[in-house]
């Protein structure tokens, strides 16, 4: 393993605010190099773990630039984080003044990619490096590093950052998820808690099923039967509808799944990686819908359909039924609703089988690692200690509250041992609860979600996740933290992308009618021809060494 010192051309020290520190940190950690790593571990000192060496706030006057998005919540209220109440905090307890540089939600990938060029990278970057999609880091995490666009972390980290460190060690799971094949430690990690792996699903107007004394639909025929009544009885333009960002038709695995397929890379009940959009049963999926499009229960202008425009067919009575999130879709929805129609309901609904009574195939389940909101460190970065240090603050005990909670005595009190938000929070008359919250912690980023945060602000919310939980995903989900070889993610890449492009184009035209769907079996076979037989071999292998580290 490469360590840092090797690296010498990428690293370079902090001026005087921090020589004398950094000077004592690096004493401090040769003295305690006797330990010995195993594959892709971190070095284990003799040294207790948990103690670190680095106190808060860190005496400095060097300041760190951080890339990351900026929450949309937030936006409501300040254009930078450095301007809200968590980023002033943020500089109290640790001591770091932080540059935050944010780019446009709509143009991440474009923003990411002109950076990069440029070469101009700032201290830390909050992105996906792990080469799976065509929104990551082309090449994935090995060929970032071997790019010198981040730094291997694992001396770092076992000489800055013990709180990470300590969790590494006791969650080997998690140890396993946050490094590449070969046992290169590349982010501080996102870490979602259990509660936190389902929050997506259908989602459909209780109000209205009532009204219509209709049950809630389990399987596509009772899908189809309340869409009819939607459409006829309530007036519905858009009975079921969805986003469509980006080329992405946002139903991810709902509806889909009932055919025992995926709208992407999934895993058969063998445990083998297959592509479900040239599976045969997909086109059963497309028949369904283009009927239903047909028909008018599938809103006619899905591919025009943003998140803004969701928002107003929802709110407005034009549909009735969607898959979306369960605060940014669910909540969102009922607090804009609950003075304006006190009667306005929603609720969530299984994921549609073909039979009743079956378990849902699919559906959305997360890992653990959420490698999006997480973070690495640039190796052009002038001072890899204090970056490491500084974000190794939120996996500590102090920093959790912060990340998690806010500023104690704003936004939380602590109320016989346990952090609880305060009324300012909660009882906000003019903003949500995911507003409030926005201004005072960091909702997605590199720490720990804690067990004990719940943003729900609805009991329909978490009666939500108990339905969307029942399904067969945890079995059927590829992890999203595979680490390709650079070669793989190479190739990965371009067949990725010319495939994406390919099939979303497909699947338009086939429930638009504007591509028969005699014609499937051409469009099997031009996706072959675009290599995706390979991408699921790289997929397949990836999976395999994943499971040997």
């Amino acid at each position: 393993m490469e360590s840092l010192r090797s690296q010498g051309k990428h690293r370079k020290y902090g001026t005087a605010g921090l020589s004398i520190l950094m000077l004592t940190s690096i004493v401090l950690a040769a003295c305690s190099e006797t330990g010995s790593a195993g594959k892709g571990g971190v070095n284990t000192p003799n040294a207790d773990p948990t103690k670190s060496t680095a106190t808060y706030p860190i005496t400095t006057k060097e300041t760190l630039t951080s890339w990351e998005g900026l929450n949309n919540n937030a936006i409501t209220f300040y254009q930078n984080l450095a301007e809200t109440p968590f980023g002033k905090q943020l500089v109290k307890e640790t001591g770091v003044d932080v540059k935050y540089i944010h780019p446009n939600d709509q143009q991440l990938k474009e923003q990411f990619n002109l950076m990069i060029v440029s070469e101009k990278l700032p201290d830390v970057i909050e992105y996906d490096w792990t080469g799976r999609s065509s929104g990551s880091y082309p090449g994935g995490p090995e060929k970032a590093i071997n790019d010198k666009v981040i730094l291997e972390l694992n001396d770092l980290i076992d000489k800055y950052a013990p709180n990470l460190k300590k969790k590494l060690q006791e969650d080997k799971e998690l140890d396993k998820m946050i490094k590449t094949d070969s046992g290169k430690y590349y982010v501080f990690p996102m870490i979602r808690n259990p509660s936190g792996l389902v929050f997506r699903g259908p989602i459909i107007r209780k109000d209205w099923l009532d009204e219509l004394k209709l049950p809630l639909p389990e399987t596509i025929d009772d899908w189809e039967k309340t869409l009819i009544a939607f459409r006829d009885k309530k007036g519905a333009k858009a009975p079921l509808s969805v986003t469509y960002v980006n080329g992405n038709f946002e139903i991810r695995d709902a509806f889909i799944g009932a055919y025992h397929t995926s709208n992407s890379f999934y895993l058969d009940d063998a445990g083998k990686v297959k592509y479900g959009p040239v599976d045969p049963q997909y086109k059963d999926f497309l028949t369904l819908f283009r009927k239903w499009y047909a028909e008018g229960l599938f809103d006619k202008d899905f591919a025009l359909t943003d998140g803004k425009v969701l928002d107003t067919k929802m709110l407005g009575g034009q549909t009735g039924a969607t898959v979306s999130l369960l605060s940014g879709g669910m909540g969102k929805w009922m607090d804009a609703m609950k003075t304006k129609d006190p009667k306005f309901n929603l609720v969530g609904s299984p994921y549609p089988v073909l039979q009743k009574g079956e378990k849902p195939f699919t559906g959305q389940r997360d890992f653990k690692y959420n490698p999006g909101p997480s973070k690495a460190v640039s190796a052009t970065t002038k001072n890899p200690e204090l970056a490491v240090r500084w974000l190794d603050y939120a996996y500590s005990t102090k920093g959790s509250l912060l990340f998690n909670f806010g500023v104690e005595g704003e936004s939380y009190v602590m109320k016989d041992g346990n952090p609880a938000y305060t009324d300012q929070i909660v009882k906000n008359e003019k903003y949500s609860l995911q507003q409030m919250v926005a201004q005072f912690t960091k909702p997605n980023g590199p720490y720990e979600a804690d067990e004990r945060r719940n943003w729900n602000t609805f009991p329909q919310q978490d009666e939500a996740v108990k339905v969307w939980s029942n399904t067969d995903a945890a079995k059927h989900t590829i992890p999203a933290f595979l680490t390709p070889t650079a070669e793989e993610s190479k190739e990965l890449g371009k067949i990725i992308n010319d495939v994406s492009n390919y099939k979303e184009e497909m699947f338009a035209k086939f429930i638009m009618g504007k591509e028969p769907l005699e014609n499937y079996g051409k469009y099997v076979e031009q996706i072959k021809k675009l290599g995706i037989d390979r991408a699921v071999v790289i997929y397949q292998n990836s999976l395999d060494r994943y499971n040997k580290r």
